[in-house]
This record gives structure tokens, C-alpha cells and sequence, in this order.
């Protein structure tokens, strides 16, 4: 069987801006004691084996050393309740990397998985600003970063991230996170987006 998904993706971590693990893919270390990073994906078409996951949304939550690549990462997925439990094992497999693709690259990086937890998830989009509210325990909101006397936003070409090799730099106005034991704001600090289009 093979699969397809597309759509909108951002990511808010407690880096300084700009993430120098993105920038560099992962040659240089993170700015903080610990790399602490929420990934949101919304499913604007998806089929996976079959099974019809377009219209949900899907969350990875991280916490890994500065140094990505040393691996241990702990890492949640969080994945919209409205989707059937047949939909939530499908899109579990391919977030998580079981099922190949772009994920399936960081799943040697995982030392311990947090959990997969089905949540009320909001994901929003308007011009520049991207929106995910999960439940009462995370609230972010992401604007895209224009210069000043510019009419489009910063972008960072060639990267190897899992979403995509151009990501548009952000910034994030609104960040509190608190799933699977771990609580963090991460207002004011890095913020990537981009669409995506994935397959195996």
C-alpha cells in the first residue's frame, strides 16, 4: 500500500531566532540547555492505505539535547479526536516514521516515546499568521517574518528539515505548551512554516 498527505506546517522551539539546528540541519547545537519544539501539521488531502485523512491535524512535541544529533529525543504525538481510530492509527504511522517518509529519518534520533494522545486540535490560518490550540494546555500562534519596506517573508532555502528544503522564517507572538509531563513558553523565540507534501 502507499500513502499521500499535504498541506501546512509550523513549528515553534525555544531557540533565539533563527533555530541554528535548522538553519545548519542539525550541525550546529541549539542555544538553550535542552531543545524543546512543538511541530503542528495540518492534513489539507491525505490517504494513507486507503483511509481518507484529509481535514486533520497532527502534533509532534520534542524535548532533545542542543546537539540534536546525539539522539535520546523524547518525543509525543498528539493527533486531532475527531479522527477515527482507524484514521489515528493510520496518521500515527506515518507521523511517527513507521511507515517511511520524511519522519522516518528522526526516528533513529528518538530514545523515548512520550506517548500518542488523540486531543481537541485547532489549527488556523490567516495571511502570515498560523494558529494551533490543542485542548486548555497549548495555545500558539506563529507570524510569518516580513522586513520592514518588504512585501514578502524571509525565507531559508536548502535546509534538510522533514517538511520541506524552504521554510519561511517566523516569529511567535503567542507560545504556551504543556503535554506529556513537560511544560514550556516559547514566546518571542524561533518559528519556522511551510507547506509540505509528503508520500511513501
Amino acid at each position: 500500500m502507499s500513502w499521500q498527505v499535504e498541506g501546512t506546517y509550523f513549528e515553534n522551539c525555544n531557540c533565539d531566532f533563527a533555530c541554528p539546528c535548522t538553519v545548519t540541519t542539525f550541525a550546529s547545537p541549539g542555544t538553550e540547555d535542552r531543545c524543546q519544539v512543538i511541530l503542528a501539521y495540518h492534513i489539507e488531502r491525505g490517504n494513507i492505505d486507503g483511509v481518507d485523512v484529509g481535514g486533520h491535524s497532527v502534533a509532534v512535541v520534542a524535548d532533545a539535547p542542543p546537539q540534536m544529533l546525539e539522539g535520546n529525543w523524547r518525543v509525543g504525538l498528539l493527533i486531532d479526536d475527531k479522527a477515527s481510530k482507524e484514521q489515528a492509527d493510520k496518521l500515527a504511522g506515518v507521523f511517527s516514521g513507521q511507515m517511511g517518509g520524511p519522519m522516518a529519518a528522526l526516528a533513529p534520533l528518538i530514545g523515548e516515546v512520550l506517548g500518542i494522545e488523540q486531543k481537541p486540535i485547532e489549527f488556523r490560518e490567516s495571511g502570515h499568521k498560523h494558529h494551533l490550540r490543542i485542548g486548555g494546555d497549548i495555545d500558539i500562534e506563529v507570524e510569518d517574518f516580513v522586513p520592514q519596506g518588504m512585501s514578502e517573508a524571509t525565507k531559508l532555502v536548502g535546509v534538510g528539515h522533514p517538511s520541506n528544503t524552504t521554510l519561511t522564517v517566523a516569529r511567535p507572538t503567542t507560545s504556551r505548551i504543556k503535554a506529556f509531563g513537560m511544560e514550556f513558553h516559547n514566546s518571542g523565540k524561533s518559528a519556522f512554516s511551510a507547506p509540505y507534501r509528503w508520500n511513501g
